[in-house]
């Protein structure tokens, strides 16, 4: 299989050169230019070809945001930005997403083994996911199928057996009727929940996301969702319970778990390791509902590469819970609901524009 092509942007020598190697550790990926400013990566763009652009958004002479804008306009083509953990980096990240790149990394820096380990993963995975959107630009990025022999596996990939035990079917809790709902998403997921999100009446059963986005990012993808919705949204803290008419967004780079003390809802938000490659992961999310909600949750799984939530997905259906997954024509990478569909952990398959009527609709 063809090497996928990659151009680096970033005004900073020492990020370039960490870029370059972390991306050419993996077998399937080819740096072909490594640009310092985007007026040179454009004269460049043409001779090289690359299938995916990894760029900062805060560079000299043109930013990364008008970068991104001309690349949509004229050469669609998938960007995933590489930012710093910065208030005005977060804010521009998430705009950049709505320009149309399609992920957000934090950039690498110097640390132990484990974090570059990790940084190592998330950031091949990033680039291999934004490939996978490559025949969907500039639209509104409707579908894309896994691409076959894109699933390479880099690590053993840990599951929630690292977190918690597994649903205990025979436990009781006290008695109660009020639905949650935990939504898992990756790759296309900023531009689906915001979508979703914004046809939640103020009275919204309480929602809990799971969306992959590294640490510092997700606390300005809440603010924008909040400004937009109907329902209050806000980065999820420890303890926060989970009440009607708010949704709830796992922190970058911290594990969210439901919890359930009599009759009230909250989260447990917690450090460990990655789990199915990323932290937070769906699946955490998925089986502490299906252990502490279990036929009171809704689960909604959708766009995204790779299979996190999947199996998290199967046990919430089997405490009884209420699946929804996005249909492949309305996921920008159709990895995580197909997953999930392949292991019968799924009620019913929908498009995007659908799934918020019908959570209202079983929530009721």
């Amino acid at each position: 299989m063809a090497r996928i092509k990659v151009m680096i942007v970033d005004d900073s020598a020492v990020v370039r050169q960490t870029l370059k190697e972390v991306l050419e550790s993996d077998p399937q990926i080819e740096v072909v230019n490594v640009s310092a400013d985007p007026i040179f990566a454009q004269k460049h763009l043409a001779i090289t070809k690359p299938d995916v652009i990894v760029t900062d958004v805060e560079m000299p002479r043109m930013d990364g945001l008008t970068f991104l804008k001309g690349i949509m306009e004229k050469t669609p083509l998938p960007v995933v930005v590489c930012s710093s953990k910065t208030e005005e980096g977060s804010e521009n990240a998430i705009k950049a997403l709505e320009y149309g790149a399609v992920e957000i990394i934090q950039k690498p820096k110097l640390g132990t083994k484990q974090f570059l380990e990790e940084s190592k993963v998330r950031i091949c995975d990033s680039v291999r996911a934004a490939y996978l959107t490559r025949h969907k630009l500039p639209a509104v990025r409707p579908s894309a199928g896994l691409g076959r022999g894109m699933e390479r596996e880099v690590a053993p990939k840990l599951t929630a057996d690292v977190m918690l035990p597994k649903p205990d079917q025979g436990h009781v809790f006290v008695e109660t009727t009020e639905k949650v709902i935990v939504v898992g998403a990756s790759t296309g997921g900023t531009e689906a929940l915001r979508e979703f999100l914004e046809e939640f009446p103020e009275d919204a059963p309480g929602i809990v996301i799971v969306q992959h986005m590294p640490e510092h990012f997700t606390a300005a993808f809440a603010k924008r969702l909040d400004g937009l919705c109907r329902i209050t949204v806000k980065e999820a803290e420890d303890n926060d319970t989970v009440i009607r008419g708010r949704a709830l967004i796992a922190p970058g780079n911290r594990h969210t778990l439901l919890k359930r003390s009599g009759a009230r809802y909250y989260v447990e938000v917690k450090d460990g390791p990655l789990v199915c490659r990323h932290r937070p992961s769906v699946d955490v999310l998925f089986r502490s509902a299906a252990r502490y909600a279990a036929k009171n949750a809704i689960g909604v799984i959708m766009t995204g590469m790779g299979d996190d939530g999947a199996r998290g997905m199967k046990e919430l259906h089997d405490a009884g819970a209420q699946t929804i997954a996005q249909d492949e024509a309305s996921c920008v990478v159709f990895g995580m609901p197909n997953e999930a569909i392949k292991l019968g952990g799924v009620d019913v398959v929908l498009p995007l524009s659908g799934i918020a009527q019908e959570v209202q609709r079983r929530a009721r």
